[in-house]
């Protein structure tokens, strides 16, 4: 199997806001919007909107056992585990185990975000 595919869309279209969808366990402060996931191996892209004056603090830093990429595509982003403000067109390659976050968000920031489950360490 592979990803799900679409025609041309414009998900950051105000006409599609009812599409993001809350993460659990971040009290509203971040959504996702998933564009394409293969349902067999759990790789996927989505995009990630961070809320205007969202902060992860409370929930720690991140890491994956898995790949992923990222790259910023509206407003900036703070990293503390890399003392960084993520700027549009920033871009990583993380590696499985790196560790990231928590984060701060001034003002809306939307992540575009390639994650890679089926190239876990532990597979």
């Amino acid at each position: 199997m592979s990803k799900s595919t679409t025609t041309y869309w414009n998900a950051l279209d105000k006409k599609n806001n009812e599409k993001w969808e809350a993460i659990e366990g971040t009290e509203g402060q971040l959504e996702q919007l998933t564009l394409a996931v293969d349902e067999t191996n759990g790789d996927y892209t989505r995009l990630t909107r961070f809320k205007a004056g969202a902060d992860t603090k409370e929930f720690g830093a991140k890491s994956h056992e898995y790949p992923e990429e990222i790259i910023i595509i509206k407003g900036r982003l703070y990293d503390e585990a890399f003392d960084k403000w993520l700027e549009v067109g920033d871009y990583a390659s993380r590696p499985p185990g790196e560790v990231h976050g928590p984060f701060a968000a001034e003002e809306e920031c939307v992540v575009l975000e390639m994650s890679y489950p089926s190239q876990s360490v532990n597979n």
